[in-house]
């Protein structure tokens, strides 16, 4: 059995296509470690009903485990500690990523993923397009799986729901050619300072075997042994960097820090996008964002999907949309409300007292906001996903 954990802030309109989407892929648990907004009521709620998934929230008991774990003595990550913003992030999803090392080996579980809510697994490779089954066709003294990033190439900057609408990604090197990846790299960054906007450096799988540990959030290690590795040929990671043009003005509200180009650089890893984010105007963001992330020359786009640095991925795109369309998301929101409605009618039937007319409007205006963290707008479902380029 195969567990993802993350460490989230998403509302349902990310999280439960990328959980859906997963369990399609035969995942059976996920660990959700939740702060902000998918710790909120009306979202964790949602979750906690979902077969299959554990909601863990970041509360003073789970830092007080957190702060003996083996993790801090690790030299590795010593540079990240006590540092704001992305940093802080890096340190509490490695020690989530431990404690969920812990409750997959308590669940009797075999593999375990570290992804966060906007990448997904593409098992690209396997006889059929299944995580499961690629994973069942590993030998068995392999230890780790590493899939290589593929990283989302947005063509519109009025997208509103990535899953179903974003189908081009640009491919990692590990799965190109060298003379066509550096032949082509200086058209391939569009300006950019790398090849990709953020990471390169893969996403993994690992075996639940004894003294499994995390290697930074992308990787897995172990204390007693170098883990056998193998990387796969086709299959995948799906990351949507920046889909949403939302995506890049709501960094600003990540940081409390000056909106410098100094403090944000002490702030963040990837610096480029934070930096736009902290210290220009939204006209000024969105031109960047127009030539720096969106795709629009299509001349060039044609020449690097016919070279394969670019891709078209539409399987996902077919899966979301097909859960959406059955209404799989809203079932679980009115079912999770239905729940919850008799348990407080069960509580309020024990207790004396009437119940003022303020916590019934709450109540339905908590449901409410569930049902439209989900509904995505008419427009977003008129684009049909674009053929396949000829060769």
């Amino acid at each position: 059995m195969i567990c993802i954990t993350t460490s989230t802030s998403a509302g349902l309109e990310q999280t439960l296509p990328w959980i859906f989407y997963h369990k399609v892929m035969g995942v059976s648990t996920f660990f959700l470690f939740v702060e902000g907004r998918a710790a909120s009521h009306d979202v964790s709620k949602v979750l906690e009903t979902v077969p299959g998934v554990k909601v863990i929230y970041r509360l003073k008991e789970l830092e007080e485990q957190q702060a003996k774990g083996r993790i801090w003595n690790e030299t590795w990550l010593s540079s990240f500690f006590y540092k704001p913003c992305n940093y802080e992030l890096f340190v509490k999803q490695s020690l989530n990523m431990e404690m969920a090392i812990f409750m997959a080996r308590e669940a009797s579980l075999d593999w375990i993923i570290h992804l966060e809510t906007d990448e997904l697994i593409h098992p690209a490779g396997a006889s059929e397009y299944f995580l499961r089954q690629l994973l069942s066709d590993v030998p068995g003294n392999v230890d780790m799986v590493i899939f290589p990033n593929y990283e989302s190439s947005v063509e519109r900057d009025d997208i509103k729901e990535p899953f179903s609408e974003v189908s081009m990604f640009k491919k990692n090197h590990d799965h190109l050619p060298k003379d066509t990846y550096f032949g082509n790299y200086e058209e391939a960054i569009c300006g950019n300072p790398n090849y990709f906007l953020t990471y390169g450096n893969w996403k993994s799988a690992a075996r639940i075997r004894d003294h499994l540990r995390p290697n930074g959030t992308h990787r897995w290690h172990n204390y007693m042994k170098t883990p056998n590795e193998v990387k796969l040929e086709e299959a995948a990671v799906l990351y949507c960097t920046y889909p949403k043009f939302s995506d890049l003005t709501s960094r600003h509200d990540q940081c409390g820090c000056k909106p410098t180009k100094e403090d944000v650089k002490r702030c963040f890893m990837f610096m480029a996008a934070f930096i736009i984010a902290s210290t220009v105007t939204e006209e000024e963001m969105l031109h960047w964002y127009q030539e720096r992330i969106m795709w629009t020359d299509e001349a060039l786009k044609l020449k690097l999907l016919r070279k394969g640095i670019l891709t078209r991925i539409y399987t996902p795109m077919v899966i979301v949309h097909g859960l959406r369309e059955s209404g799989v998301f809203s079932s679980v929101i009115a079912a999770s409300q239905k729940f919850i409605s008799s348990v407080k009618n069960s509580n309020s039937s024990m207790t004396a007292g009437v119940v003022s007319s303020r916590k019934i409007g709450h109540g339905g205006e908590s449901q409410a906001t569930a049902r439209r963290g989900l509904q995505i707008s008419d427009e977003a479902s008129i684009f049909s996903a674009i053929p396949p380029v000829s060769s």
